[in-house]
């Protein structure tokens, strides 16, 4: 498949291609980056495309070739099947089964070849891909491409013969163990790791988990509130032809001609006339509407006369006054105008004074006469002088109607001191020309400016044929063009606000100030300079006259044969300008340039309105005008400032197939970043367009309809959110019926996460909607999406059951109904994503609103279970699980162990207790947001039972518990740094200290290794006593093992020094606000998952992301990082023979972590270190200069401990796990900086963890190369979690009655991985199978029952596979074989760690006796080293607590226990400032 650079298909998005190939989706089947559409041209033209452009792979190809494009390309991914899929033999399986393959790591088939080369691209998806794209053609013949830039890294994953020089002395090829080089040389698996490398935990709702960014936009007011009409106009004319004014000297010839009519034409007696209605019928040709009078010649008593009438008959709209003075004396210097007096034999003046008080405002003058600035340069003075006047009445009268004087506009011909042309070639009136017949004027002038000789004379140019109002002739044409570049002048000339004042506000207005633009370019030429109020700046230079010009020229041109036509009959069609069309390209061309990133406003967008009233142009226009939406808020405004909206809002009635994918793209942008669209959406029925579209069997013209369809249900919510006009209109239609048929669509995620979120908004606070979905059997269809593939969507089903509860009318059906959806709902309490735990947290609390009597009752017996149970603690009697939710002592159990009848409380086994104790649960949640939350409801329901008739009796109940659990807890010393202290009533109650957690530990099986989980330095600690002991009574168990499997005794061993926990900040999620603890809690929560899906719809979806932009900080970064990488490996990969042949024990440095290391794990690429202490405090060191980067408190409880560390997504920006031994998995992003850190996710990934004291609290293990998190320890399976999804795919049976102790898994396809086992066993599972089926190798030796200390199963060298047990056995295994093929005795003492490089053929061993040896896998003892101990220290005897070598470098890292230190070993020779340097 031929690599496509991702810039191409931007240009390439629409109409006229005719292939279509979305980018392959995530694993998850979560939405993903931008379909890419490109022609066989493009494509072509991108395989000799310079390599410096990251490229993304296309994955499907259109299956109608012949359909219409007009989609609008987007990031909004169906799940689109991968090269794999496409090329699958069997076809028939269904997309959902093919969504979920990479996840259970079953391989694509596929016979796509790929070298060895292999790129990184972050993808702009659900989660991250490093996509991996082959490096040769598919064609025959064809040249080999250059290698892209982004190649992934060489690494050793793959096993090759050929990627390094011999070494010197090596004698054998280093094959891969267990029958992996075959298998792993394999088309299918090389193509499966390349099409199938993402980076996790990098999405959308990881960085602030649904809390939606502050707008970084404003939403400026576009619409025209203060839309004024102009309705009257007076046309005063004062000509008195024949009669010269006496400051006005005539040339002869001179200009004559007054509205294109000459007055000396006899009879003299109708010339006025005949220039009053030719001038009346020029303005009716720019508003038809407004109501015109001619007053020619007229006197002083007639001006007072009309035009107080104008401003009786206007009220308070506009009004006009055009004013012809070529007949009367200039203005004069303060502004006043002339005018008759009855006989004519007088000039009369008017002060402008006088005018204002008739005319008042609003008023837009024309003064069409010589001198005019003196009429705009006195105007304001005497305005200021009524404002006085008005405001010294109004002060001496309150009840005083004040006039308005101060809404004007001024449009004049000339400045002060100049004269109107005489150019006999012009007409008189030359400004009203060019104001009230632009095109007409534009010819002429354009004939008379003509350089190039010609037979072409003004009045045959003005005859140019056609009619104004139709775009199809050639005058018709020339106005349209005239109009958009009018408009776009004006556009880039003027502020934002004066633009939509004069070319927004009102017709009248807008036609005048666009000619006025025309009129300063003409007459600027014979000398004049008109002038305008407000002042608008001089455009008659603008560059985009030389288009007019062309465009006139190019009409013009055609004249003769259109003269012919009309007179001889001759056969001619008018060839169209070409003007739009390149405009078009023009806004194409700064789409793909940097001005659109750089938000700078485009000079087309005037024109691309225009372009919108043409059917020929229009769905290019459109699609166009999507991609620039597409750049964000800012562009969404300032399409609506331009008054794009009437355009796209009429365009809803057009029926065009054509234009439903794009107007459904653009309608989606648009309500994203302004709502207020909802009534628009009303009128008209404007929201059918999109129910209709929203019809299942509706089709699109497009490969990618599911996207649009998703969009459509985008567009109704959007309509229904908060605004019940809009819900009564959706609910008439059958959008909640489609919405339903919907949430089945395997697909698309988007389209099921906003079908459930509209239909969240349809039957929010309406309860008709909501016996709708009830008879409809909406919650039903909902809660089939709980186990969903996606958070979002997950989350959305919640967000939907949330808003469904409040039907006021609470009947035993409706309250049925609720209870049922409240089960539903629980199991998500245990859901991977904090996403979707906080809005299940969100639902909780409008369930404990809604029935807040019935979780009063829950809580106050849960105080009762807690009383009970610290006062008659459980018997280990193996009854224990047939109490179910709740606690009993003994006597108040029947013989079968269930609890009596007559002691079950009225919560006994209802939904109510069940809540509660979950609520409880959630208070420990790992996660800070969703802890917070749940502390808020907990609180609240304290408060209310506290306040309610038992609250005595609580209260009571609450201080015996807590003084029981002190007892219990013998006064441990209490964390000041736990991080929410809640706030409660001031009461004794709410101020003690959280009692023993027995109950809630096991109901919620939240086992640590503690005596009680709410008390010492938890982070949960919480000022209301929260769960009763009861929930953890299997704490005092002893599970009977086998007599035979010896328990570690460094299980029992005291620490030299007591760990110290929250010695460090701990790292909180993106946008984290704590809790006001002065605010008393408050229900219901407040949901912002709604808000932070629609931030979807504003953020780009064409382009792509930063990351895959050749030339920007991150893709350089990027591509450094992946030469960086390959220098690593390339320097690496030619040491196995002499690793595995020499000493190590040469000491690189000495770091001093400043708290016992008891876990350490190396960067594979940075020089990074990470350790974790024997509390919850993680270090990050760097090595190389031996710099302390950064610590930071883990979270886990007091008596829990960090279990072990992995780093994610090493080839790029590397995040660390961590998981503790309370079962929770945590993720952290740049884990390296105290200011940037955060927590990205966190999980409690095993709930069902088995107490003891032989314990090995939890292990782990990450498969970068399917996102998969193997978790075990003392629990009786296997855990397998998806990261895509954040899901629990599978729990494998571990077969064994004892804990797990290691984990190690085949890096490559992650089919495969090894466990180790407590009592020595080691098993091979293989996930392709059926989990019962999935063991499918075990070896165990009856005679050596020994704890197994680790199991490795190196991913690079050979691949072996090791295991190493307490009593210093070190095995060497294949999976094919029975037994093992070596085994090694490394010690005769205690084995205490063990640890094995990833491709050198070496292992470690640490020993109690404070040793670390280093042996090749031949079994030869390459090096015995004791760590350093500081003087004050020193300490022999004590055992190594970690060991870690680097995954490439000849580099081990050791700490012994009782000692800061952290000693790093290596094999090479040189001094270890050499080394340092030469790294």
């Amino acid at each position: 498949m031929t690599a496509v650079t991702a810039h191409h298909y931007r240009q390439s998005a629409y109409p006229s291609q005719q292939q279509h190939a979305p980018v392959s989706s995530s694993p998850s089947g979560t939405r993903t980056g931008p379909s890419t559409y490109y022609t066989a041209e493009n494509t072509a033209h991108s395989t000799a495309h310079s390599p410096s452009h990251t490229t993304l792979r296309p994955t499907r190809s259109n299956p109608d070739p012949t359909a219409s494009s007009a989609a609008m390309p987007s990031r909004l991914g169906t799940n689109g099947m991968s090269v794999a899929e496409r090329d699958d033999p069997y076809p028939a399986q269904s997309l959902r089964k093919r969504e979920t393959e990479p996840m259970n790591g079953r391989p694509n088939n596929t016979v796509d070849s790929s070298d060895s080369d292999r790129r990184v691209v972050e993808r702009p998806s659900n989660q991250k891909k490093l996509t991996i794209i082959t490096s040769q053609d598919d064609g025959v013949g064809r040249s080999q491409r250059p290698k892209p830039p982004l190649l992934r890294s060489k690494s050793d994953y793959l096993v090759r013969r050929d990627d390094s020089e011999p070494v010197e002395g090596e004698v054998r090829e280093w094959g891969a163990r267990h029958g992996f080089e075959d298998h792993y040389q394999s088309e299918d698996i090389i193509s499966q790791l390349a099409n199938n490398w993402y980076m996790y935990f990098t999405d959308k709702r990881h960085e602030t988990t649904g809390q939606p960014k502050a707008p970084n936009y404003e939403i400026e007011d576009w619409r025209m509130r203060d839309r004024l009409k102009t309705v009257s106009a007076a046309i005063a004319v004062c000509l008195n032809i024949g009669v010269e004014p006496p400051d006005q000297l005539k040339t002869n010839p001179g200009a004559k001609l007054e509205a294109w009519q000459d007055p000396f034409v006899p009879p003299a007696t109708k010339a006025l006339e005949s220039i009053g209605k030719s001038l009346q019928t020029q303005y009716e040709n720019i508003s038809v509407r407004t109501r015109y009078k001619q007053y020619l010649d007229p006197s002083v008593e007639e001006t007072k006369k009309f035009c107080t009438s104008l401003r009786k008959n206007a009220k308070d709209e506009r009004v006009l006054l055009h004013y012809n003075g070529h007949g009367v004396p200039k203005p004069t210097a303060s502004g006043e105008i002339w005018v008759f007096n009855k006989n004519y034999t007088q000039y009369i003046p008017i002060s402008l004074y006088d005018l204002q008080h008739w005319l008042q405002s609003p008023t837009v003058f024309v003064w069409d006469c010589s001198e005019a600035g003196n009429i705009l340069n006195n105007y304001h003075r005497f305005v200021e002088k009524h404002e006085e006047e008005e405001q010294a009445t109004a002060a001496a009268d309150p009840n005083y109607e004040r006039v308005r004087y101060d809404s004007y506009l001024h449009l004049a011909a000339c400045s002060v001191k100049e004269n109107l042309p005489t150019n006999p070639l012009l007409p008189a009136d030359l400004f009203t020309a060019c104001l009230t017949t632009p095109i007409e004027m534009a010819l002429w002038f354009f004939v008379l400016q003509n350089p190039l000789k010609t037979n072409l004379t003004p009045e045959r140019a003005k005859k140019l044929p056609g009619r104004l109002q139709e775009r199809r002739t050639p005058l018709g044409e020339l106005n349209w063009i005239f109009t958009a570049i009018t408009d776009t002048i004006a556009w880039t000339s003027l502020p934002r606000q004066l633009f939509r004042k004069f070319f927004r506000q009102d017709l009248m207005v807008a036609a005048l100030f666009r000619n006025f633009i025309l009129a300063q370019r003409i007459m600027m030429v014979y000398g004049c300079h008109p002038q305008s109020y407000p002042v608008l700046p001089d455009t008659h230079q603008h560059p985009l006259w030389e288009s007019w010009d062309l465009a006139v020229d190019l009409a013009l041109a055609q004249l003769p044969m259109l003269e012919k036509k009309e007179s001889e009959a001759v056969e001619y069609e008018y060839q169209s300008s070409t003007f739009f069309a390149e405009q078009l390209t023009a806004f194409e061309v700064y789409l793909g340039r940097g001005d659109a990133l750089l938000q700078k406003p485009p000079e087309q967008l005037p024109v691309v309105l225009q372009v919108l009233l043409s059917q020929q142009h229009r769905v290019r226009a459109l699609i166009l005008l999507g991609r620039f939406l597409d750049l964000g808020p800012w562009a969404v405004q300032l399409a609506l400032s331009i008054g794009i909206f009437p355009y796209v809002l009429k365009l809803l009635q057009s029926a065009a197939s054509e234009l439903k994918p794009v107007m459904v793209f653009i309608w989606t942008r648009v309500l994203a970043v302004d709502i207020t669209c909802q009534p628009d959406l009303i009128k008209d029925s404007g929201y059918n367009y999109f129910a209709a579209i929203l019809k299942p069997s509706e089709g699109l013209p497009v490969v990618n309809s599911d996207e649009h369809k998703a969009m459509c249900a985008f567009v109704l919510a959007m309509l229904c959110k908060g605004y019940k006009p809009g819900q009564v209109v959706c609910n008439q239609t059958d959008v909640m019926t489609y919405c339903l048929a919907h949430l089945n669509n395997d697909e698309n995620v988007l389209l099921r996460q906003w079908a459930c979120l509209c239909i969240s908004q349809l039957w929010h606070d309406l309860p008709d909607a909501k016996w709708r979905g009830i008879r409809e059997n909406a919650p039903m269809k909902l809660s089939t999406l709980t186990k969903d593939t996606c958070p979002e969507v997950r989350a959305a089903v919640v967000h939907a059951m949330t808003t469904f509860l409040g039907i006021p009318d609470l009947t035993d059906e409706v309250a049925r109904i609720e209870e049922s959806i409240a089960w539903t709902l629980l199991e998500m309490a245990n859901d991977g994503s904090p996403l979707v735990r906080k809005e299940l947290l969100v639902f909780l609390s409008n369930f404990v609103l809604r029935y807040e009597n019935k979780f009063i009752v829950a809580a106050f017996e849960q105080l009762k279970e807690e009383k009970e149970y610290t006062k008659y603690p459980p018997t280990d009697d193996g009854m224990d699980h047939k109490m179910g939710l709740h606690y009993a002592r003994p006597e108040n159990r029947d013989e079968d162990g269930f609890i009596k009848a007559t002691v079950q409380g009225l919560s006994f086994n209802t939904v109510f207790a069940a809540c509660w104790k979950h609520i409880l649960v959630l208070n420990v949640d790992p996660h800070p947001e969703v802890q917070r939350d749940a502390t808020i409801i907990m609180d609240y329901v304290h408060n209310a039972l506290l306040a309610s008739s038992v609250g005595p009796q609580a209260q009571v109940l609450a201080d015996e518990i807590c003084k029981r659990a002190q007892r219990v807890r013998g006064h441990k010393k209490q964390s000041s740094t736990a991080r929410n202290n809640i706030m409660g009533a001031p009461n004794s109650y709410i101020t003690h200290p959280d009692p023993s957690a027995g109950l809630l530990k096991r109901t919620a099986s939240l086992l640590f290794q503690l005596p009680t989980i709410w008390g010492g330095d938890d982070k949960s600690t919480s000022s209301t006593p929260l769960p009763s002991p009861d929930l953890t009574r299997n704490l005092s168990q002893k599970l009977r093992y086998p007599a035979d499997w010896k328990a570690p005794p460094e299980q029992n061993d005291h620490a030299y020094v007591p760990a110290h926990y929250h010695v460090a900040d701990e790292p909180v999620s993106g946008n984290f606000g704590p809790r006001k603890l002065n605010e008393p809690p408050s229900l219901p929560l407040r949901s912002t998952f709604l808000d932070w899906s629609i931030e979807y719809f504003r953020e780009p979806q064409m382009k792509p992301s930063e990351a895959e932009e050749p030339g920007s900080t991150e893709y350089n970064e990027r591509l450094w990082r992946r030469s960086r990488n390959e220098a690593i490996l390339r320097d690496t990969q030619p040491q196995k023979h002499f690793a595995g042949s020499n000493g190590w024990n040469n000491q690189l440095c000495i770091m001093n972590n400043g708290a016992q290391p008891t876990k350490m794990t190396f960067h594979q690429y940075e020089d990074h270190l990470a350790v974790a202490d024997d509390s919850n405090t993680v270090y990050v060191w760097d090595w190389k200069k031996q710099h302390k980067l950064h610590r930071f408190s883990n979270g886990n409880p007091e008596g829990s401990k960090i279990s072990d560390m992995k780093f994610i997504n090493e080839d790029d920006t590397a995040f660390l796990m961590t998981g503790s031994s309370d079962g929770v998995l945590r993720t952290y992003r740049h884990y390296d900086s105290a200011k940037t850190i955060e927590l990205a996710s966190a999980w409690r990934a095993l709930t069902h963890m088995v107490p003891s004291n032989v314990n090995s609290g939890m292990v782990f293990d990450w498969q970068q190369v399917t996102g998969r998190v193997l978790v075990a320890g003392d629990v009786r399976v296997i855990r397998v979690w998806a990261a895509a999804s954040e899901t629990c795919i599978t729990d494998i049976p571990a077969r064994s009655g004892s804990c797990v102790t290691s984990l190690t898994s085949d890096q490559m396809t992650g089919n495969l991985f090894v466990a180790g086992f407590g009592d020595g066993a080691v098993r091979v599972f293989d996930t392709r199978l059926r989990p019962q089926e999935s063991m499918v190798k075990k070896w165990k030796d009856d005679s050596d029952r020994q704890w197994i200390r680790s199991v490795h199963m190196q991913r690079g060298g050979q691949r072996e596979l090791l295991s190493a047990s307490r009593n210093g056995k070190v095995k060497l295994w294949d999976i094919r074989m029975d037994s093992p093929l070596r085994v090694i005795e490394a010690s005769r003492d205690t084995l205490r760690t063990a640890s094995t490089h990833e491709h050198l053929p070496v292992f470690s061993v640490g020993t109690s006796s404070h040793t670390v040896k280093v042996f090749n896998f031949d079994g030869r003892e390459l090096s015995r080293m004791e760590p350093y101990s500081s003087f004050l220290q020193q300490n022999r005897g004590s055992p190594i607590a970690a060991t870690a070598f680097h995954p490439h470098r000849m580099i081990l890292g050791c700490a012994a226990r009782g000692d800061h230190h952290i000693n790093l070993f290596t094999c090479a020779s040189e001094k270890p400032e050499t080394i340092l340097n030469s790294l």
